[in-house]
């Protein structure tokens, strides 16, 4: 077992990397050199990767891939995509060529709403609390006056404080549950500024509140945070077509149609299967979040609550066939910006951002919610035709053969050789041991 470091976020880089070397690495030179490679050439844009978090020792690339020919609400769009998984990219520009000529994506959002609490303890009565918070509500919202003035300027701000009564949940518990419209950006910074101001005030305000002394009882605030859970903060998106239209060389329309239908039910009321259909959806919905450097772990945590909202895990997409009509849709909350954070600093979240044709907020809410739609028609698709592995083992094909160091030459047979043979990562063994055998 190692000591204890002292000090190490006031290190320099290269002093980190020493301590790194001498205490995990034994001192390989091949550890470190791995880690500089990873460094980029252009020392001003390095450190600008260095300053986004603390003790930063080199950078983790993911792929950023493009996926071409998303129709969206009439207009063509070219999405871009970080994400490991092989299929991902491939599986969305699939969905997106498929339905290019069937009317494409539509997508509208429904509310923009965002929240966060100030969580409180009192255990007095209801009565003592509810009228000094009707009383000092007023002097709650000028306390952040200084802190929304720029925000309103926009059209954005705090929208209402509302007292919530929780001790049927947790003996002694309320909340200040406050409502805000941060407009394109995210506001995650914003609102917990606002609610911690509004804490500072509630508290002060009841240290002198005649009732709650005499009684000696008086509120304590424990935390004031914002919540990722944003069911107010809903999109929607979908595709539609005859059912005549989805017929394929490989599947009747009407069988392909009864098949997905069924499969998304399936989805529906088994919570197992939910999961991984709903983490499928988050392939394409974290893929771009991520390229336009928005917080996807937020995302992820309050798309899957809202997925269990009504008491059960659920698929978040529908599917049914009504009068020949064939309608495949997602609803879900995204918070998102498209100011602040990284998506005005990373220069790669910049270009994305170009690629998108700059949206504002709500617009790439609608582009997120399409992606999530698309990947997930990609998936339900190959499951209930070709099975999942085909598709996924033919793209997962270049990382066995990367893995076993293959040249060019043996990828390209291997490639020539797969297209018609099932991947599997021993029977990609085999093929290149014997081809060089």
């Amino acid at each position: 077992m190692y000591k204890p470091v002292s000090g190490f976020s006031k290190k320099t880089k290269a002093q980190k990397l020493e301590w790194l070397a001498t205490t995990h690495f034994s001192n390989d030179e091949t550890a470190i050199a791995t880690l500089k490679k990873y460094w980029n050439s252009d020392e001003k844009l390095q450190k600008l990767h260095d300053d986004f978090i603390e003790n930063t020792i080199s950078n983790y690339y993911l792929p950023l891939g493009v996926a071409p020919n998303f129709l969206i609400n009439g207009t063509l769009f070219t999405l871009p995509m970080v994400i490991e998984e092989s299929s991902v990219v491939a599986a969305a520009s699939n969905a997106a060529k498929f339905w290019l000529n069937k009317g494409g994506f539509t997508s509208n959002v429904i509310s923009t709403q965002k929240n966060g609490q100030v969580h409180v303890n009192f255990f007095g009565k209801q009565s003592d609390i509810s009228t000094f918070f009707s009383e000092v509500k007023p002097k709650l919202i000028e306390s952040i006056a200084s802190l929304q003035k720029n925000m309103q300027k926009r059209g954005g701000g705090l929208i209402d404080i509302v007292l919530l009564n929780s001790t049927k949940a947790l003996n002694g518990y309320y909340q200040l549950h406050c409502t805000f419209e941060t407009l394109d950006a995210m506001g995650a910074n914003f609102i917990n500024s606002c609610l911690e101001e509004i804490a500072r005030t509630f508290e002060t305000e009841a240290s002198t509140y005649t009732p709650f002394k005499n009684c000696n009882q008086s509120p304590e605030v424990v935390l004031s945070i914002l919540s990722n859970f944003v069911p107010e903060c809903l999109v929607r998106a979908q595709v539609s077509c005859k059912v005549e239209d989805l017929t394929t060389k490989h599947i009747d329309g009407a069988v392909f149609a009864q098949k997905f239908v069924r499969a998304i039910d399936i989805a529906k009321v088994e919570p197992r299967r939910a999961v991984t259909h709903n983490k499928g959806i988050m392939n394409g919905i974290d893929a771009v979040v991520l390229a336009t450097g928005n917080d996807f772990r937020a995302v992820e945590a309050g798309v899957h609550a809202y997925a269990s909202k009504d008491g059960n895990y659920t698929s978040l997409t529908d599917a049914k066939v009504e009068n020949g009509i064939f309608t495949f849709s997602i609803e879900i909350p995204l918070a998102l910006g498209t100011v602040g954070g990284l998506t005005s600093l990373h220069p790669l979240t910049k270009l994305a951002f170009t690629l998108l044709q700059k949206p504002n907020a709500k617009q790439l809410m609608q582009i997120v919610a399409v992606a999530g739609l698309a990947q997930n028609f990609a998936a339900i698709r190959s499951l209930v035709t070709t099975g999942i592995q085909k598709g996924h083992m033919k793209m997962h094909l270049m990382n066995i053969l990367n893995q076993m160091e293959a040249t060019e030459l043996e990828k390209e047979k291997a490639v020539t050789f797969f297209t018609e043979h099932q991947v599997t990562h021993s029977s990609v063994e085999s093929f290149v041991e014997n081809l060089r055998n």
